[in-house]
């Protein structure tokens, strides 16, 4: 029987510290683990794809045809797993808040945001949601915050950072830039709010209902916002290409990454899955190098150490926080002595 994500909140401090802090070794974390390196493979090369998209649709009805298609992927899915379950009305509140103030707002204002500001800016603000999720799961107590995963967190921004400065991307905040920022910025942290309030449902209702119940508002709700930029596109002429993008985008970046994402935050925990969001630009700047020809440098190659770091760090908190406190406890017999 599954416990309620308050379980081990309620759980004796000491309990609660050990459970969270102990480096999770089971096949299944193991397993985990490669899926979400496979998620965040999928994102770094999906813009490379949107981008295609994008020379024959504008942004939003581009944005609202993939989420079409992930919404029916994942009623689909749904109907084939037989796990549906009737929710109760509070449930579906929740999940409609969940997909307002996170999946939709990650949708309209990363793309606005996109439009509006310079690339090494939306490159650097991408990587802080793990930061996000710190600050929510803090403010909220959802999950013990130890200092390893601080600075896994530290560890694999600093690596994107690099990575952005080694492709000599523009920082700008001036003009249109600063509001592009802002907007990229309130993505991120609706994407932080969707990544760690999605997870409370993981208790009862299967993956393939939250990942199509998510979708489905989402769908809704940015039907309402880019309904005028949609009806203005033809769609029986968007070519074949276009169309490529809007089905690979739709059903593998988001339906089934998303489906994996939400199922990894239920294996490894909020804080640990969103490290991984950071892997995206390593796999970015190598599809880039390898497909387009785009330099790969000294930067780049210290970026993803960085990056891979920050992740071997928050994987194996445990083991750090037991030899930080081995230190503490024998500088403490030093000084006693």
């Amino acid at each position: 029987m599954p416990r309620s994500p308050g379980a081990v909140m309620r759980l004796p401090a000491e309990l609660a510290e050990k459970q969270v802090n102990t480096p999770i070794s089971s096949s299944r974390s193991v397993s985990a683990e490669f899926i979400l390196l496979f998620v965040a493979m999928v994102w770094g090369f999906n813009p490379v794809v949107i981008k295609i998209g994008l020379q024959w649709l504008p942004p939003q009805a581009y944005n609202l045809g993939r989420l079409v298609v992930a919404t029916i992927v994942g009623l689909i899915a749904l109907w084939l797993s037989g796990t549906y379950r009737r929710p109760s009305r509070a449930d579906v509140w929740k999940l409609f808040r969940v997909s307002a103030l996170g999946f939709f707002t990650f949708q309209v204002f990363f793309t606005e945001g996109l439009q509006r500001t310079a690339a090494g800016n939306a490159s650097f603000i991408m990587c802080l949601l793990p930061v996000g999720v710190l600050l929510l799961n803090k403010l909220f107590g959802l999950e013990t915050i130890t200092r390893a995963v601080v600075l896994g967190i530290v560890c694999s921004v600093s690596g994107v950072a690099l990575i952005v400065v080694g492709t000599g991307k523009e920082f700008s905040l001036a003009g249109h830039h600063f509001l592009g920022t802002v907007f990229v910025m309130l993505s991120q942290l609706g994407y932080a709010y969707y990544t760690v309030f999605s997870k409370e449902f993981q208790a009862r209702y299967s993956t393939y209902q939250i990942t199509a119940g998510l979708m489905g508002f989402t769908t809704l709700l940015l039907a309402i916002f880019a309904l005028p930029e949609t009806l203005s596109v033809r769609w029986f002429e968007v070519p074949a290409a276009a169309w490529g993008s809007v089905l690979f985008s739709g059903i593998l970046a988001l339906c089934i990454c998303n489906f994996l994402w939400i199922w990894g935050t239920g294996v490894l925990g909020t804080s640990r899955v969103a490290i991984f969001n950071n892997v995206s630009p390593v796999f970015a700047v190598v599809s880039a190098y390898f497909v387009l020809g785009e330099e790969f440098g000294i930067l780049q190659t210290l970026g993803a150490v960085f990056v891979f770091a920050g992740v071997y760090i928050t994987r194996n908190r445990g083991k750090f926080e037991k030899q930080r406190r081995y230190l503490k406890s024998n500088n403490k017999d030093s000084f006693l002595k």
